[in-house]
C-alpha cells in the first residue's frame, strides 16, 4: 500500500488540479500525449527544440502536441511560437501574465490538454529530445512514472562546475527520507519526465518553484518508476533561470514535504524524524 501525505497538508501558493481527462473541446483526435515546454525568453532555441521534438515523436504513430507555456517573455519566443503553430496544429502557445515559475507553467500546460500522458521538459536545449521514444515506450510498457535521470549509469551532469554538481547531489540525498520505500528516484530534481495523468488524482500541486516532479514522487499515487540516462547538455544560448530564489523555493518545498510526509506542525519531533531516516537508510543501503 502507498504511504499517503498528511491530509492537513497544503503546499504554498496551491490550485492545481489535473484532474481526470476531459473530453476534447477543440474538435479532432484526442492526443494521447502532451509536452509541456515552459518558457521564458528562450527565442534563440525554441524553434530548433521544436523541430528536433517533432521529428523525435512524429515516428512514434500516436498523436501528440507541444504546449509552449510562455511567461510572457520580452524577446521573439511567443512570435516564433505563435508563427510555427500557424503551420502546425500539434504546436499551441499559451501565454501567462504576471506569473512566474517553472512548476506553475508545466502546471498551467497540463490543464489545457485532454491527453492522459502527460510530460515536460526545459527549452534551452539542454534536455535531448531523443530521449522521448524511449520515455514513451517506458510508459506504454506500464510504467507510471519516466524520468530523465543524471544519476543512473551513463547519465552524467555535463560541464557543470565541480561546486554545483555536490550541491545538486546534496540536494537530490535530501529527498530520500521523503521518498517512498521502494520508489526512491535518484535524480528527483530532474525537469524531464512523462507521467499517467490518472496518477495525479485530485492532488493539488504548488505552483510556485521549480521542482515539481518531486512534489509529484512525493504526493501522487505514483506505484512505479523508470529513469533513463541523461547526459546533460549545454545550454548554447540564452541565461540560465537559476538563482537565490529558486533555491528558496525548492527549500520552501522540501520543508513543506518534510512536514507532510512526517504529519508534523513544527520541528518538535526530531527523534521521529531521524529514528525513521536511519530504518529507511537500512532498507535501502
Amino acid at each position: 500500500m502507498l504511504s499517503t501525505m498528511n491530509p492537513s497538508y497544503m503546499p504554498a501558493s496551491c490550485g492545481a488540479t489535473i484532474g481526470p481527462r476531459q473530453t476534447n473541446r477543440r474538435g479532432g483526435p484526442q492526443p494521447e500525449l502532451a509536452l509541456v515546454i515552459p518558457t521564458l525568453c528562450e527565442a534563440q532555441n525554441i524553434r530548433a527544440l521544436l523541430k528536433q521534438v517533432c521529428a523525435c515523436l512524429d515516428p512514434l504513430g500516436t498523436s501528440f502536441e507541444i504546449l509552449v507555456v510562455d511567461d510572457d517573455s520580452h524577446d521573439r519566443t511567443g512570435e516564433i511560437v505563435a508563427s510555427i503553430a500557424r503551420e502546425d496544429s500539434r504546436v499551441r502557445l499559451l501565454t501567462r501574465k504576471g506569473q512566474r515559475g517553472l512548476s506553475g507553467a508545466i502546471l498551467h500546460g497540463w490543464e489545457h490538454t485532454v491527453a492522459e500522458i502527460l510530460a515536460a521538459m526545459d527549452a534551452d536545449l539542454q534536455h535531448p529530445p531523443e530521449l522521448l521514444p524511449a520515455m514513451f515506450a517506458s510508459i506504454l510498457a506500464g510504467r507510471d512514472l519516466v524520468l530523465a535521470s543524471r544519476y543512473v549509469k551513463d547519465g552524467d551532469l555535463g560541464s557543470w562546475s565541480p561546486a554545483r554538481k555536490l550541491l545538486s547531489r546534496i540536494a537530490a540525498m535530501a529527498t530520500r527520507p521523503i521518498q517512498r520505500a521502494g520508489l526512491i528516484a535518484r535524480d528527483p530534481l530532474s525537469g524531464f519526465f512523462m507521467v499517467r495523468r490518472e496518477c495525479l488524482g485530485e492532488t493539488q500541486f504548488q505552483r510556485s518553484g521549480f521542482k515539481l516532479l518531486l512534489e509529484i514522487l512525493v504526493r501522487a499515487r505514483i506505484q512505479s518508476v523508470e529513469e533513463i540516462p541523461l547526459i546533460f547538455s549545454r545550454r548554447s544560448h540564452g541565461v540560465s533561470k537559476a538563482n537565490l530564489k529558486v533555491a528558496w523555493d525548492f527549500v520552501r518545498l522540501l520543508a513543506g514535504l518534510y512536514a507532510g510526509r512526517f504529519e508534523l506542525t513544527d520541528w518538535s519531533r526530531p527523534r521521529r524524524l531521524i529514528a525513521w531516516s536511519l530504518q529507511r537508510r537500512q532498507q535501502n543501503p
